[in-house]
């Protein structure tokens, strides 16, 4: 039963090592989504423009040999960190509140309303702004994922049309 208790102890401990890093990827993540909603608005500005040049139109033209295979795998790169942060902060999330749980629930079995409290917030506040950050990335991504295949039929049709016209 010691050893039980010595294993208990360690993992606690080994879990409460991750709390810091992990509410630190969160306010990074956090940081990212709204860099990427201000992109994501002038963009969404400057598409309404007649005068607007997509970004895949700037990379297949500086690229002559590409391939739509290339252009995809462009996109998906492009596309990539959106979409594990909206996959990912989720779970960083749930692992920075579940941490802050052993303790406040150890502070409610010895009556200790503060240190209950002190940790619920930090545990709150974490799945929060996890959450929020999820849901700016997910939704830029959805956006933006129909924006550039419509960008990559719009090209294909330009190259189709080309090349019947040099035929």
């Amino acid at each position: 039963m010691i050893a039980f208790t010595e294993i208990e102890t360690l993992l606690y401990a080994v879990s409460r090592v991750f709390l810091v890093p992990v509410m630190l990827l969160i306010a990074a993540a956090l940081a990212y989504a709204l860099v990427m909603l201000g992109m994501f608005i002038v963009e969404a500005m400057q598409r309404r423009r007649w005068s607007y040049r997509p970004a895949l139109f700037v990379y297949a033209g500086r690229q002559p040999l590409v391939t739509s295979d290339d252009l995809e795998l462009w996109i998906m790169k492009r596309l990539e960190w959106l979409r594990i942060l909206s996959r990912t902060a989720p779970m960083l999330g749930l692992i920075a509140t579940m941490i802050p749980m052993g303790p406040a629930l150890l502070a409610l079995g010895s009556s200790n309303g503060a240190a209950v409290g002190k940790n619920m917030v930090a545990a709150f506040s974490s799945v929060i702004l996890a959450l929020t950050a999820a849901s700016i990335c997910f939704f830029i991504l959805s956006i933006r994922r129909r924006w550039l295949l419509q960008d990559l039929r719009q090209l294909e049709q330009q190259r189709q049309l080309s090349q019947q016209g040099n035929e």
